[in-house]
């Protein structure tokens, strides 16, 4: 039993690092991680959420400090996907279905990033404001449905339609999954949420780990480095989805 604990808190700031280097939180990692290891449910998504909070905001600090952060094609994303992930967080609903399916359309994100218009254009443009609220509320009630940021779901969106660069997207991700898992948490507080002491240590290793993956992917990585590791990042989140 020791050893199973020490080997889930070795590998907690591990996908904090991988998922930070691409601008994400790493909650569909950490969910992963938690339902492997037996955690409780109720433990489980709102554990996820915190985590996902420290991680994706210190990797937003670092793709901002490098001048990657565009706030036109944040805000209409966001500005939809917060209201619609408060809702999510509160419903309890049996999502395994759903899960399936977003697997599949990872899985197909992946061969799209990967062999089909993968090449970046020197000048993206930005989405119809209507089309951004679409998705991101969309995104958003689904975040606070399963217990993610959506972030997974947003840069491919973004990266495949040609809205913006790899770095420009990590940047707008991690922000739209900060606020993304503030307003899920909202959600589950309406509902009864309690913080843990567990939950502290796990925050405080996770922050670790996403500090030195946002650090490398904001200024160290290249464009096309950090392409392959949002592929596998999303590999990671499809059999997960799959799995669980």
């Amino acid at each position: 039993m020791l050893h199973s604990e020490i080997l889930f808190y070795v590998l907690v700031p591990i996908v904090a690092f991988l998922y930070a280097a691409v601008g994400h939180g790493g909650a569909s990692g950490y969910l992963a991680l938690m339902a492997f290891f037996s955690f409780a449910p109720d433990f489980i998504r709102p554990t996820a959420l915190l985590l996902n909070l420290a991680v994706s905001l210190i990797a937003f600090i670092q793709y901002y400090r490098q001048g990657h952060f565009d706030w036109k094609l944040f805000w209409p994303f966001a500005l939809a996907s917060i209201p619609a992930a408060f809702i999510g967080g509160m419903l309890v609903v049996d999502a395994d279905v759903y899960k399936k399916v977003l697997a599949v359309v990872l899985i197909f994100s992946v061969i799209r990033l990967l062999g089909f218009s993968v090449r970046e254009r020197k000048e993206n443009v930005h989405p119809q404001i209507l089309i951004a609220f679409g998705i991101g509320a969309g995104i958003g009630f689904v975040s606070g449905l399963i217990g993610i940021g959506g972030g997974i779901i947003l840069s491919p969106v973004i990266l495949l339609l040609h809205w913006a660069d790899m770095k420009r997207t990590a940047a707008v991700s991690a922000l739209f999954i900060f606020v993304n898992s503030l307003a899920g948490l909202g959600g589950l507080w309406t509902k009864g949420l309690h913080v843990e002491t567990q939950m502290i240590w796990l925050l405080v290793i996770a922050f670790a780990g996403g500090a030195l993956g946002s650090y490398f992917g904001a200024g160290h990585f290249e464009n096309r480095k950090l392409k392959w590791i949002l592929a596998i990042v999303i590999v990671i989140a499809s059999v997960k989805l799959m799995m669980t």
